[in-house]
């Protein structure tokens, strides 16, 4: 199937992720909207999240950890909105490592050209629960952007969390699921 294709993904689909379920419970989509590789949800994806206001330090490691990602050729998940995030995504389409952008609106209509190599390349998904008639994203769309890619990944990586903003409650969701761990 060519990784360009758009689709839309329900739960008897081959692709779908059943993880979803066992996380979301009832706020499980009942469907996603998915244009490029939807075999990408296969892979152990790592969830990058970082608050919009960050400390300098908290840039420095998070591009030092981009970067290995890029380099071991670890597959990343996010919504890659916050401007922190949005650089770490520019440093991982740099390699070829598979990327999952999922927005908190529908699938754009035209993709960013940095975007357009590695989608071809079967290399990204674009992921979301909103269908395409949802074009702008708002705080309420973002929060459960962010649950559906926790849900989704194997992995959880807060580069900065604001105590008691979104991130905050986003990681409390997580040890829910996952019970006490480490979210740096």
């Amino acid at each position: 199937m060519p990784a360009m294709d758009s689709h839309v993904l329900i739960p008897d689909h081959p692709h779908w992720p059943p993880k979803l379920a066992d996380r979301l419970g009832p706020k499980t989509p009942r469907e996603l909207f998915a244009l490029g590789n939807p075999a990408l949800l296969a892979e152990p994806l790592t969830a990058l999240f970082c608050s919009t206001r960050c400390p300098g330090e908290t840039i420095l490691r998070a591009y030092d950890q981009a970067a290995h990602w890029r380099d071991t050729g670890r597959a990343v998940i996010g919504g890659f909105h916050s401007p922190m995030e949005k650089e770490c995504l520019r440093i991982l389409l740099r390699g070829p490592q598979p990327v999952v952008i999922c927005p908190a609106r529908g699938v754009p209509a035209r993709l960013d050209p940095e975007l357009r190599d590695p989608l071809a390349a079967g290399r990204l998904l674009v992921l979301t629960a909103f269908p395409a008639s949802v074009s702008r994203a708002t705080g309420a769309l973002a929060a459960r952007r962010n649950l559906l890619v926790a849900a989704l990944a194997a992995d959880v990586w807060i580069a900065h969390l604001t105590p008691g903003g979104r991130m905050a409650r986003l990681a409390a969701s997580i040890a829910a699921w996952t019970g006490p761990r480490s979210l740096p």
